[in-house]
Order: C-alpha cells, then sequence, then structure tokens
C-alpha cells in the first residue's frame, strides 16, 4: 500500500469514529431524556396515590430541567450545515471606543470562555493583540467541541455595549462596539490555490498576557490576502513554521467559504471587516445603564439578566437566532 493511501485510510476512520461518537451522544441524550420523563410520571403517580404536598416542588424541578434538555436536543437537529459540527474559530475586534472598546473585547473573550467551560469544550486562544492600557484590540481563539461552528455562527456579527465607563472620568454612559468573525476549523485539503504573490505574511513575537514575551524569537504569525483584504494571525504553536501552517489553513478555510458565497453580499457573512464596527450595524445590544438588557436584534430574544448573559448564559440567544434561521431557509427554499 502507498504511504498516501494508508493516511487516507487514517483520516477516513477518524472520520468514521468522529461519526459514531456524534451518533452516540445523541443516542445518550435520548435515552437520558426517556429516563427523566419516566421519572417525572413515577413521581407525579407517588404524589398523587399518597397526597404529598411536598413533591409538587420536586416535580416542578424536574420538569424544568427535562425541558431544558429537550430543547438542547430539538436544537441541535437544527445544526445541518455543512461544517456545522466543526470546532469554531472566534475573532473579536475592537471597534469605535477606545479603551472602552478594548475593554468590551475582553469581556466578550470571558463569555465564549464561560459558555464554552459551561458545554465542557476546549478553548485555546490562537493570537491576540493587546489594548493600549487594558483589553485587547484583537483576540482570536478556537473552540472545540460538538457542533462547535453550528452553534457559535450565531454570534457572528457587531456586539454593542451600553454602561458608565469605568475609564470615563466623568462617569458619564458610553457606548461601544466590538466585531465577532465565526469560521469553521475546516481540517480538510480544500484544494484552494493561493498565489505567493498574493499573501503578504509578517512575523512578529508572541506575547504572553500583559505584554510579556513568552519568547525571543518571532515565531508568532501574520498573513495578509492582498487581493480580498483577509487577514489571520496565529502565535500559540511551538514553532514560526507551525504558526504558519496554522494561519494557512484559516486563510484557505475563508476563501474556500467565500467561493461558495453567491455574490459578494453574502461574503459579509464571513468577512468581519466588511460591516462598519459601529452604529447601526449591531445585530446584538448589552445595555448596562440606565436600564439592564440584552436584545438581540435579528430574533429580538432578549433578558434583563445582563451578569447572567456575561457570565456565559448565552444558549437562549444562539436557539432564538438557530430558530429564526430555519424559518428564514425555509422561506426561500418555498420561493424558490
Amino acid at each position: 500500500m502507498e504511504a498516501s493511501g494508508f493516511w487516507d485510510d487514517v483520516e477516513h476512520s477518524k472520520e468514521v469514529m468522529k461519526q459514531v461518537s456524534d451518533l452516540k451522544s445523541v443516542i445518550e441524550s435520548y435515552d437520558k431524556l426517556s429516563q427523566q420523563y419516566d421519572d417525572i410520571i413515577t413521581l407525579i403517580e407517588i404524589g398523587y396515590e399518597e397526597e404529598d404536598e411536598d413533591l409538587i416542588l420536586e416535580i416542578k424541578e424536574e420538569i424544568e430541567a427535562f425541558e431544558a434538555d429537550f430543547n438542547r436536543l430539538r436544537i441541535s437537529t437544527l445544526l445541518t450545515g455543512e461544517y456545522d459540527a466543526n470546532n469554531a474559530i472566534l475573532s473579536l475586534h475592537a471597534g469605535a471606543g477606545g479603551t472602552e472598546a478594548c475593554d468590551w473585547v475582553n469581556m466578550l473573550f470571558r463569555m465564549y470562555s464561560k459558555w464554552a467551560d459551561r458545554r465542557g469544550f476546549a478553548m485555546e486562544v490562537l493570537d491576540f493583540v493587546d489594548g493600549d492600557e487594558t483589553g485587547y484590540r484583537t483576540l482570536t481563539m478556537q473552540i472545540n467541541g460538538e457542533n462547535a461552528y453550528g452553534y457559535l455562527k450565531a454570534e457572528h456579527g457587531i456586539h454593542r455595549l451600553v454602561r458608565i465607563s469605568p475609564f470615563n472620568a466623568n462617569g458619564k454612559r458610553q457606548t461601544t462596539f466590538a466585531a465577532c468573525d465565526v469560521m469553521p476549523d475546516i481540517e480538510e485539503d480544500l484544494n484552494v490555490e493561493i498565489n505567493d504573490d498574493d499573501i503578504k505574511t509578517d512575523y512578529y513575537r508572541a506575547s504572553g498576557a500583559g505584554g510579556q514575551h513568552i519568547n525571543k524569537t518571532s515565531s508568532a504569525v501574520r498573513i495578509t490576502h492582498l487581493p480580498t483584504g483577509l487577514v489571520v494571525q496565529c502565535q500559540n504553536e511551538r514553532s514560526q513554521h507551525m504558526n504558519r501552517d496554522k494561519a494557512m489553513k484559516m486563510l484557505a478555510a475563508k476563501l474556500f467559504l467565500l467561493k461558495k458565497q453567491e455574490n459578494m453580499d453574502k461574503a459579509s457573512d464571513i468577512r468581519g471587516d466588511v460591516k462598519e464596527n459601529g452604529w447601526g450595524s449591531q445585530i446584538r445590544s448589552y445595555v448596562m445603564h440606565p436600564y439592564s438588557m440584552v436584545k438581540d436584534h435579528r430574533t429580538n430574544e432578549e433578558t434583563a439578566n445582563v451578569q447572567g448573559v456575561m457570565d456565559g448564559d448565552i444558549d437562549r440567544f444562539i436557539n432564538a437566532y438557530l430558530k429564526w434561521l430555519s424559518v428564514s431557509d425555509g422561506e426561500n427554499k418555498v420561493k424558490d
């Protein structure tokens, strides 16, 4: 057997094992729901037979847990996109607002980290650029987990923050923005041709928290695709070569997705820098003053629990977006 054929078989085996693992997870989720349902019915029957009012609270809690798990499984059935099952690469970019915007990127980074932790997903920072005083001007992370991209594609767009800024000496309310760009981590060979003349590669020192250098060599890599203006960066790998390979894979994935778009308007769904990172283009507003409210402007989903959202409780917005997206896709198919 040729070496190339051997490795093709290995990759195919990995893909099959992943599919088996995903199917097993779905079956386990269904079995868990079925058991929860049976337990609730049993508790209700016991309550009636023994006329035990103390069971009412326990039954209510069990029903709420069942509904949450049921909705989570139902939403997962909407993740049928080509790359929904893939890991996700999420980039945050500070917009209008200076230091406040850099701090807002840091807050969003924490929010997505908390969300990933809630789901048992792994998260790693691929690249970041510190803000002048605090936070980050840009930050790119990879979130690894089942259907990570399928869920996080809901977060693509401009996020608006309204609060009393701790950086405003006059204590005035301030509005700031950050752009969130989400793309799937595509492992397979995409057969995307990238000409050397079309890219500009910059090397710089990888940095640690607070701007401290974690090494003395220029191992971090930034690649700019000149024809499209796309920029990808990576600094978390152990060598310059590995960082460049990862960055090139990211660039190939972005170019591949752009190529799949029917027109340039749809291309803005992938390129986070197409829309203006400021007023009038936000997908979601996080208002901390003069009232508490987080509202998604696409679905009108909202909650007054701002702190809960900032602690990673964003599933309500993701679920509402996926439902909205499935209805929109259905309407488009009917029109076609």
